[in-house]
């Protein structure tokens, strides 16, 4: 029997329709197989209408998944105790012949996919099935991926209208030349608070191949949302193959002088200041996760991938974040989750006001002291708290450049860490391959509080990217190294470091002194302002500094901070290039180029010692 045949004895007659309006015979036979597997009593098919949408929505506080909170459109929802954050040890990309490729759990493809079906065989009896289709990138344009998901959480559908663009349209546009990425997913078995029960057999896998992923037994958004970090393994992939870039940053507007836009990209590890560097209230932002990277008539041009953000919310507080404040206290569309709820408002840890003594959590009732059953204290909220919110509601949200479908040009590309004594807080690249082996893929961060294990260990995290690889390191750093030959103009490279010591442990920058190295980048994309050649790139020069910190931050910046913060530290920067060769050089397949760039660097930092000694003043560098 034909699919479409299948579907027709599937579904109620308004449903079949909505799919038989999609030529493309691959989606019916996909759809068939797994709703044949997946035996739902009853399936939805979303198309692009308000209607279908809110459905959505109201079936999320139907079944329990969201509950209603005392703002208007304003929902929160409760993942599973055990079940807050992404769930490394059982997420897998699937490879044939059990392949292995370093930083990536891997597992075989034939055992993981047995395992999955099995796992998912009559997974959603007695529950409906959500059939949502929507796009990565914009719509109709150069950077579209169509994306089908299969979930029976009405929350996890839910989050997705919010986070993406609709794209039952599209799939009808295209037809049978769409090449969509396919998610399937089951919460499982619910427990009385309506969260995932049987965690010991959640599994999130990724096939490679198909461009499919599978996931079950969890709620929890970053393993459940299949077109965010999940999708992100399957985009990695596709672009080493066609030779444009995926990657793990933000997209923001920089403004300049008189008018001037400047778009930039940035990777940073969890807890650099990637969030607060896009959120600047006085630039504008147009995504603060994933771009995708093309090279369009030899220009590099960007777009978000998502049109909205599922942010951290711990911490955020009205006095560093005014711009999230202001749109969380808002009567628009957001699901808080695992969150404090008392008398119908959010509250979470470090917002800056008094959080009550009791009330809900992700542990169920809470009162303050409370332990759970390992005997650890439960805060208000979880560390992964989340908010999900569609970027239309930012007052500084660029929406021209988000929805553009032939996306915005790339003047800067920015790498950042968190590093207490070797990286000045911001620099540039000599050019394109220096900036992508020394900054990008040699990126190491400090550990921090809210990581388990020790402080202050450097943690090596190439392009803030290795969570998420999906190719072998070599293969992803050759495709960034290969983007030059692809582009007129390649864009300027950055490297910024917020995290600078002196000997006795006080930081040397100010929180938002970041907008400065931002509106000294801008400059130095244009060729606006001169720099200081350093063995590592280009620094700003002291008066152009001074003269920013007047005009953005109404601040005085005295020749002594500036020298502190921009000495050159051999010794720390040459241990660093030891640390990042070891690495490289104990996988195989890595580009030669690599090697040769971090031995220009080194030759160039003992020379500096040769003639100026260990620690290089920048004043010094800038009279030779």
């Amino acid at each position: 029997m034909e699919p479409l045949e299948r579907l027709e004895k599937l579904l109620d007659k308004e449903q079949f329709e909505k799919i038989k309006a999609i030529d493309n015979p691959e989606l019916h036979a996909f759809l068939a197989e797994w709703i044949e597997w997946l035996e739902p009593e009853k399936v939805f098919v979303c198309t692009d209408s308000e209607e279908d949408e809110a459905y959505v929505k109201w079936k999320a506080l139907y079944y329990g998944e969201e509950k209603m909170l005392e703002m208007p459109n304003h929902t929160v929802h409760y993942d599973n105790y055990y079940d807050q954050a992404r769930d490394k040890a059982n997420t897998a990309i699937l490879l044939p012949g059990g392949k292995k490729l370093p930083y990536i759990n891997t597992k075989d493809r034939d055992e993981g996919l047995r395992e999955i079906r099995e796992l998912m065989r009559g997974v959603m009896r007695g529950k409906e099935l959500f059939v949502c289709f929507f796009t990565l990138g914009p719509r109709n344009s150069i950077f579209t991926i169509p994306a089908v998901q299969l979930t029976d959480s009405a929350y996890v559908a839910h989050s997705e209208f919010i986070l993406y663009r609709k794209g039952y349209e599209e799939f009808r546009r295209l037809g049978r030349s769409a090449r969509f990425f396919r998610f399937v997913h089951s919460e499982g078995e619910l427990d009385e608070r309506k969260t995932s029960k049987n965690l010991d057999k959640r599994r999130i896998y990724i096939d490679l191949m198909d461009e499919t992923v599978y996931s079950v037994n969890t709620q929890y958004g970053g393993n459940t949302i299949g077109l965010k970090k999940l999708a992100f393994r399957l985009t990695i992939k596709r672009a080493v193959e066609e030779g444009w870039l995926s990657e793990h940053m933000f997209l923001m507007r920089v403004n300049g002088p008189n008018g001037r836009k400047t778009y930039f990209t940035g990777a940073y590890p969890s807890m650099c200041g990637k969030t607060s560097t896009a959120m600047i209230s006085w630039e504008n932002i147009v995504g603060d996760d994933l771009s995708f990277i093309l090279p369009v008539n030899g220009v590099a041009r960007g777009a978000n991938v998502e049109k909205g953000v599922f942010g951290i919310i711990q911490g955020v507080n009205p006095e560093d974040d005014p711009i999230i404040w202001q749109v969380l206290h808002s009567p628009v569309e957001i699901i808080f989750s695992n969150v404090l709820v008392k008398d119908g408002k959010p509250y979470w840890n470090d917002m800056g006001v008094p959080i009550p003594d009791e009330g809900e959590n992700h542990s169920g009732k809470w009162w303050r002291g409370k332990k759970d059953a390992e005997g650890n204290e439960i805060p208000p909220s979880h560390k992964n708290a989340r908010f999900t919110v569609s970027l239309e509601h930012f007052p500084n949200a660029d929406l021209e450049a988000l929805e553009n479908p032939c996306g915005v040009e790339v003047g800067g590309m920015i790498f950042g860490g968190r590093d207490a004594d070797t990286w000045p807080p911001v620099r540039e690249a000599f050019d394109w391959k220096h900036g992508v082996i020394t900054m990008g893929a040699a990126l190491e961060s400090e550990t921090t509080a809210a990581t388990l294990g020790k402080e202050g260990v450097r943690a090596f995290n190439p392009m803030a990217i290795l969570d998420f690889m999906s190719v072998h390191l070599g293969d992803y750093l050759r495709n960034y190294l290969d983007f030059e030959k692809r582009v007129r103009k390649t864009p300027k490279i950055f490297a910024v470091n917020y995290f600078l010591r002196d000997e006795n442990g006080e930081w040397l920058n100010h929180k938002l002194d970041k907008a400065v190295w931002l509106k000294w980048m801008e400059l130095r994309v244009h060729g606006d302002v001169d720099a200081i050649e350093t063995p590592i790139g280009y620094i700003p020069k002291y008066e152009d500094l001074a003269r920013l910190f007047r005009e953005v931050l109404n601040k005085e910046y005295t020749r002594e901070a500036y020298e502190k913060q921009f000495t050159v530290r051999i010794p720390e920067l040459l241990a660093k290039i030891d640390r990042i060769e070891e690495i490289y050089r104990k996988l195989d397949n890595v580009p030669e180029e690599l090697f040769r760039i971090l031995e220009e660097e080194r030759e160039r930092l003992l020379e500096a010692r040769e003639k100026y000694g260990d620690y290089i003043s920048p004043f010094a560098l800038e009279g030779s």
